[in-house]
């Protein structure tokens, strides 16, 4: 069972400084990725999945111009381009409108599943960074409850900081008992 939990947290500034760069490169990804599928749709009547976006990101990385994207983690490029192919699954679905290309100023969010932070003594560290998140932990989290995946806000307008973690609940009652 998943259960999720929101708080607010206090980068420093080598974090938050590290936290906008990922943000803004899964930004960038997400709209390269984007405007190379809708590119090949309108040109070649081809379709382009996940994978072929996965190959794309890592010529990318190599490119010159953009080897900054090398100084972030790259589970959160990755989860980009996942997310890409979700909006992409539920309009091909007829559940949803074509994907818009992801704006600045809304501030943006970036994703790290399990193996881009580790969680030890009710402590949140993230990939490329030494130091814990200051978060205010305005609930703790539940015994037996690991996380699986953290999303990061940052709210340009508002100057916030939020997390939300994904949290998998291990300790739940067997089903001999229930009966």
């Amino acid at each position: 069972m998943e259960k999720a939990h929101r708080y607010r947290f206090y980068p420093t500034p080598e974090q938050e400084s590290l936290l906008r760069r990922t943000l803004g490169c899964v930004r960038l990804v997400y709209n390269k990725a984007l405007h190379e599928r809708t590119q090949a749709w309108y040109e070649r009547q081809k379709r382009v999945g996940y994978n072929q976006t996965s190959s794309m990101l890592t010529q990318w990385k190599q490119e010159e111009d953009l080897d900054f994207l090398n100084e972030v983690s790259c589970v959160p490029l990755q989860q980009g381009l996942r997310h890409l192919q979700t909006a992409f699954t539920n309009f091909f679905a007829g559940r949803t409108k074509y994907p818009n290309f992801k704006k600045k100023h809304q501030g943006g969010s970036a994703e790290f599943t399990k193996s881009a932070f580790k969680f030890k003594n009710q402590e949140i560290y993230i990939a490329k960074n030494s130091e814990p998140l200051p978060i205010k932990w305005s609930r703790q989290i539940p015994k037996g409850c690991e996380p699986s995946s953290l999303t990061v806000n940052l709210h340009p307008s508002v100057g916030t900081s939020r997390l939300g973690l994904m949290l998998q609940r291990f300790n739940l009652c067997p089903l001999a008992t229930i009966l």
